[in-house]
């Protein structure tokens, strides 16, 4: 049983931090929703830095730990809320007048961190500088997440191809956008699932005039996720991912939507 606990203590673990990333993928496309020229910056930063922090113990010298903490402080840099943020920032606390003033501050610091450290903490700086200069020099910022997005580093590599079809998308480049999110689902990695690359793949079937594609794609993430279950046939909860695509199936297509598996209640487990 002690072995069981521990088993199923990593499997929701690990649906925590999918559930965790899908939420914040679909917040980023919200905001990306009509905008052409920006993309929200820290895509991804939570993540990426739970991923950081969370192979921490692998190492443990004195090295690692500056990278980390250099890392973090950049990230914190780029997570900082505008003056004009509602709610009103912390009175007291460390604001910027604007986007780009805050992209330029930590594109600063990222930079320090590509230049001291070595890898992995490089192409996680430079993935946060890619994403940074969308609103200093668009084009730039493109090129480099399609570079970082080639590189052998796994979690950076495949948040920078999630924001390059993201911006893709937002530039109505929709079948380049529809190409890398179908890549995305394929692969259905930690910090991209197949949930939530599909899901952004239907709204660019959406948005293609496609309904009959988009709705086939929502019904399969929605059906899958209420047919999951652990390895004690118990129902698994619903991702932030599928239930958003159980929303937009209901909205565009209620005939569909009403075909679905019903939902089955999801209990505690005794143990």
């Amino acid at each position: 049983m002690a072995k069981y606990n521990k088993k199923r203590a990593r499997e929701l673990q690990h649906d925590k931090f999918r559930d965790a990333a899908g939420r914040i993928f679909d917040r980023v496309g919200e905001r990306l929703e009509g905008q052409g020229k920006t993309i929200l910056y820290g895509l991804g930063g939570v993540i990426l830095l739970a991923v950081i922090i969370g192979f921490g113990i692998r190492w443990n010298n004195r090295k690692h730990d500056e990278a980390r903490r250099a890392l973090g402080r950049a990230i914190t840099i780029g997570m900082t809320p505008l003056a004009t943020a509602s709610p009103a920032p912390i009175a007291g606390g460390a604001t910027f007048s604007n986007e780009q003033e805050r992209a330029q501050r930590a594109i600063d610091e990222f930079q320090k961190v590509a230049a001291k450290y070595g890898e992995p903490y490089q192409t996680e700086a430079r993935y946060f500088i890619a994403t940074n200069l969308l609103y200093l020099d668009r084009e730039k910022g493109m090129n480099e997440l399609a570079q970082v997005s080639q590189s052998s580093a796994p979690e950076p590599a495949t948040l920078a191809r999630f924001a390059l079809a993201q911006a893709k998308e937002a530039d109505g480049k929709f079948d380049e956008a529809a190409k890398l999110y179908s890549e995305l689902a394929a692969e259905n990695s930690l910090v991209v699932s197949a949930e939530t690359a599909n899901l952004r793949l239907a709204g660019v079937y959406k948005k293609q005039g496609k309904k009959n594609e988009a709705a086939e794609l929502l019904f399969n993430i929605v059906d899958a996720s209420r047919k999951a279950q652990d390895g004690e046939g118990r129902p698994l909860p619903a991702s932030a991912a599928s239930r958003d695509a159980a929303e937009e199936l209901q909205k565009l297509d209620p005939d569909r939507y009403a075909k679905l598996t019903p939902e089955t209640p999801v209990t505690d487990s005794p143990f």
